[in-house]
């Protein structure tokens, strides 16, 4: 695959923002973001909203960070250091996600924006676990969608999401359909869960066209962190200049290295790992 460019030792690179959970067991969250960001030459910035109490085998818990600390993280960061494109993901209420959109909007960034957005629609963990107040679904709908350059919701937040229980090709479209009409500029509809044959393809949509990205599918069960890693991708593609697009079809490679490299950790699922690029 194409990697994107280093940046000599001494001089500033690309900077990109996170706004999302931390993970104590360090597979997903703002930790896999930053492994992303970092394998791929990007000075990772971060919002924190949420602290989440989990290992490998679940989330215990989580703790809210205040709205209004949440909004602040971003304007200082946007405001001193700049960001070349940013990134939701745990956002956890209806308020820190009202707090993001309305800050986001202040300094430029989302859809129709001088900054790109893309939104990873994080509601529950890949165990199961709740990380989203259900209260909240509406506000994802109607406040973070909306803002979107780009959302990547995996198939069960797409269901929960649009109500659209995607189980092949013309449900996908179905779903990439309905998310774009809440707002989103672009909506992909991934493919990862989907088994229905030896590929994985996500699905892009714009309003108008279609576009397909697919990869051999691995088979790993350590696949913790790999929405986000996907999102972190697409993310620093985007800093970096890609048309959404070329910025998925970039993420798409870099998450299929990443499930490759994947590794065992603790007694659940291990997370998938950007560190291949250290092999390089």
């Amino acid at each position: 695959m194409k990697l994107l460019p280093l940046t000599p030792a001494g001089q500033t690179p690309i900077r990109a923002l996170t706004i999302a959970g931390t993970d104590s067991g360090g597979g997903a969250g703002i930790q896999a973001d930053s492994r992303t960001m970092a394998m791929c030459g990007v000075h990772a910035c971060v919002a924190v909203a949420a602290v989440t109490v989990q290992n490998s085998v679940g989330v215990s818990g989580f703790h809210e960070i205040p709205p209004e600390i949440v909004a602040d993280q971003v304007r200082v960061v946007v405001s001193d250091i700049g960001v070349g494109a940013a990134k939701t993901g745990m956002l956890a209420s209806t308020t820190i996600i009202e707090a993001v959109a309305a800050v986001a909007a202040e300094v430029g960034i989302g859809r129709d924006r001088p900054i790109p957005l893309v939104v990873d629609p994080v509601c529950a963990s890949m165990h199961g676990d709740p990380l989203l107040h259900e209260e909240a679904l509406d506000a994802v709908r109607n406040t973070l969608i909306p803002a979107a350059t780009v959302v990547t919701p995996n198939l069960d937040e797409v269901r929960l999401i649009t109500g659209i229980e995607v189980v092949d090709d013309k449900s996908a479209r179905q779903a990439a359909e309905a998310l774009h009409a809440l707002g989103a500029e672009w909506s992909i509809v991934k493919g990862g869960h989907l088994r229905t044959s030896e590929l994985s393809t996500d699905l892009l949509f714009d309003g108008d066209r279609f576009l397909e990205f697919s990869s051999a599918r691995i088979d790993t069960g350590n696949d913790h962190g790999g929405g986000d890693t996907l999102a972190a991708a697409i993310t620093c593609a985007l800093a970096h200049g890609y048309s959404v697009p070329d910025a998925v079809a970039f993420g798409k490679e870099w998450v299929t290295k990443c499930l490759e490299a994947s590794y065992d950790l603790g007694a659940g699922h291990g997370p998938v790992s950007p560190l291949w690029r250290l092999q390089v």
